[in-house]
C-alpha cells in the first residue's frame, strides 16, 4: 500500500466532491489497543467551551504504537485513521490547519522528530504539526486542552505525566511491563496469574484466583495456564483479567486484595514522583492542581474502587489535588490541544509581523 501523499489511501480526495472547505483540526489518540482520530472545526476558545463540542467525525483503527507493531504498520494505521476521519467529515488535507498526534511509544525527542518528518510528507507545509505521548492527550481531555496538572493513566499499561506553565514536564512509569509498570492492568493480571502458579507449585497460598481464573479461561488445571499465557502473551489479553482479580478481592480473597493494594501503592507513587519533580503542589504542599484519572483500572467498582483508593493516598500528602474524570475522550483532548497550540502560534506569528 502506498502511504504518502496522493497514495491509494487518499483516493477519496479526488473521487468525492468536498461539501465544504471549512478549516479543520485533527486530534489523534494512539495506544497499544486502538487508535482514534477526531476531526473538529476551527473555533475560538471560550469559557466554557461549547457543550457538546462540535465534532465533525470520529474514526477508529488498531494499534499505532511502533514499539508493538513496528514503524511501518504504525504509520499505515495512523494514516488510514486520519484519512477516514477526513473522508467522514467531508474534508481533505487542504482544509487541515493543525494536527496533534498523541501516541504511545513517543518517549524521546528522536521519536517526535521521526514522526514529524513522516507527517510533513503527508500534509501541506502550512499545517501545524504537534507530536506528543498519548498521556498528553489524556491530560488535555480533563483540562480541556490546557497543559497544566498531572494525568494518571492506568489501563493495559500505566503512566503518570505532568506539565506546568512554561512547558516543563515530567513523567513516571510508562516503561512497559518488562521494566515494571506495576499498577497497570497488565501488572495486576500478571501478578494474579503468578499467584495461581505459585499456589499450584506450593510456593504460595491458595486463593479464589485459581478457580475463578481457570473457570473464566475455560481451563481445567493450573498446568494449562502456562500454555494459555505463552500462546499469546499480548499485554491487552493478559490485562483483560483485571475484573476477575477485582471480583475475587471484593469477595474477600486475601491474595487478590494484596495485589490490588500493591497496585494502588504503585500508582500513587507514580503521581507523587511527578508532582514532586514539578512542584505542582506548591511550596507548602497544599496548592491546587488537577489530577486527571483515565483508564479502565481506575473506573469505579462496586466495593473495590482502585481510583478512589489511589486518590485517598495522594490526598494525604497533597490535599490540593483535584481528581478529574474526563467528560471527553483523549482524542478530543488532542484536538483541543491542537486548537490551543494553533491559536497561540497564530497570535505569535501575527505579533512578529
Amino acid at each position: 500500500m502506498k502511504r504518502y501523499r496522493n497514495g491509494e489511501i487518499w483516493d477519496f480526495e479526488h473521487e468525492v466532491a468536498m461539501a465544504t472547505n471549512r478549516p479543520v483540526i485533527l486530534g489523534l489518540d494512539g495506544g497499544t489497543t486502538s487508535t482514534v482520530c477526531i476531526c473538529m472545526p476551527i473555533m475560538h476558545f471560550s469559557d466554557p467551551l461549547p457543550d457538546p463540542l462540535p465534532v465533525l467525525a470520529r474514526a477508529i483503527a488498531g494499534c499505532s504504537n511502533h514499539n508493538s507493531v513496528g514503524e511501518t504498520a504504525a504509520r499505515e494505521t495512523l494514516e488510514e485513521v486520519m484519512a477516514d476521519a477526513l473522508s467522514k467529515s467531508g474534508s481533505n488535507r487542504s482544509a487541515v490547519r493543525a494536527v496533534c498526534l498523541a501516541v504511545s511509544g513517543v518517549n524521546h525527542p528522536t521519536d517526535q522528530e521521526r514522526i514529524l518528518t513522516w507527517l510533513r510528507d503527508i500534509f501541506p507545509s502550512q499545517v501545524k504539526l504537534y507530536v506528543r505521548n498519548d498521556a498528553v492527550a489524556a491530560l488535555a481531555s480533563g483540562t480541556m486542552g490546557k497543559l497544566h496538572g498531572c494525568v494518571l493513566i492506568a489501563g493495559t499499561g500505566t503512566i503518570a505525566y505532568g506539565f506546568i506553565e512554561g512547558g516543563r514536564e515530567a513523567r513516571a512509569a510508562g516503561a512497559g511491563p518488562v521494566l515494571g509498570d506495576w499498577g497497570s492492568g497488565y501488572g495486576i493480571a500478571a501478578q494474579a496469574l503468578t499467584a495461581v502458579i505459585r499456589a499450584h507449585d506450593g510456593r504460595g497460598p491458595h486463593s479464589m484466583l485459581t478457580s475463578t481464573i481457570l473457570r473464566t479461561l475455560g481451563l481445567s488445571s493450573a498446568d494449562e495456564l502456562i500454555g494459555w499465557t505463552y500462546a499469546d502473551p499480548s499485554w491487552a489479553r493478559i490485562a483483560a483479567l483485571v475484573p476477575v482479580v477485582v471480583s475475587c478481592a471484593e469477595a474477600g480473597d486475601e491474595v487478590a486484595n494484596k495485589i490490588l493494594k500493591e497496585a494502588v501503592h504503585e500508582l500513587a507513587l507514580s503521581v507523587k514522583a511527578v508532582v514532586q519533580r514539578l512542584g505542582l503542589c506548591g511550596a507548602d504542599g497544599k496548592s491546587y492542581f488537577p489530577l486527571v484519572m483515565v483508564g479502565g483500572v481506575l473506573e469505579a467498582n462496586q466495593r473495590w474502587d482502585i481510583g478512589e483508593e489511589v486518590m485517598n493516598l495522594i490526598s494525604k500528602d497533597y490535599p490540593g489535588a483535584l481528581a478529574i474524570r474526563p467528560k471527553v475522550e483523549p482524542a478530543v483532548g488532542a484536538a483541543l490541544l491542537a486548537l490551543n497550540e494553533f491559536m497561540k502560534d497564530s497570535v505569535e506569528e501575527a505579533y512578529r509581523r
